[in-house]
């Protein structure tokens, strides 16, 4: 059974939520208000579906302080669906959001495709190397030049399908289906191009990740 921490303080979604997550198999804790994360235990948790609009501390402040201390997975919950909040939060380190109103259907399927990307418990994968950077698939870890890389899943993702194509051109669409599971929805160019612009500066430049006119991007192998 997953553990998951549901952060909304619409009381009656909350609940609505746990109705339908708990016959799914997972495990759901509830909190009303964003300060109260600060008091959870999130070694214990597997995701976090993160409201935004929150009484206290906003989603936005709740999300900069879990990714000071961990690269937990995180669904943000709006409202609003403006590109301004998706590419916030994405710059913020969130891994997917999924704007109001939604099917709870589709939650769980986010959220079990980003656990499937995340999942520790994996069968191994081989290590993968291109110049100077290193990727161990089944622990999640990144590192550049010998130094860890801090990446969020969704990077890790994207990164590493850029390096397993190395050399070749890898589409828009692709990475947005590797980094955040979904294809062919209406903003998500902006969202892939936000996340290789945080890679490039963790990676020190745009030498390794090229763009490529009108199809996507290019992990230089050398």
């Amino acid at each position: 059974m997953r553990n998951l921490l549901v952060v909304e303080d619409d009381v009656p979604l909350a609940q609505m939520l746990e109705e339908y997550l708990t016959p799914e198999g997972f495990s759901v804790a509830l909190l009303h208000d964003g300060a109260a994360v600060a008091a959870t235990n999130l070694a214990a948790i597997d995701l976090v579906v993160l409201d935004l609009m929150l009484p206290n501390r906003s989603g936005f402040d709740v999300l900069r302080d879990i990714r000071k201390i961990s690269d937990l997975p995180v669904i943000l919950l709006t409202a609003r669906d403006t590109e301004t909040d998706r590419v916030v939060g994405l710059e913020l380190g969130a891994d997917d959001y999924v704007p109001k109103p939604f099917k709870p259907r589709e939650l769980v399927a986010r959220i079990r495709a980003i656990l499937r990307r995340t999942d520790r418990a994996e069968a191994p994968n081989p290590k993968l190397r291109v110049g100077d950077v290193e990727l161990d698939p089944r622990a999640r870890a990144a590192f550049w030049g010998g130094r860890p890389l801090d990446l969020t899943s969704a990077e890790f993702a994207l990164l590493e399908r850029l390096l397993r194509r190395a050399g070749q051109p890898v589409t828009r669409d692709e990475l947005a289906h590797a980094a955040l599971g979904r294809v062919g929805t209406a903003g998500l160019d902006r969202n892939v191009d936000t996340l290789v612009s945080k890679l490039r500066r963790k990676l020190g430049g745009e030498d390794s990740i090229k763009t490529v006119r009108n199809i996507g991007y290019l992990y230089a192998a050398s």
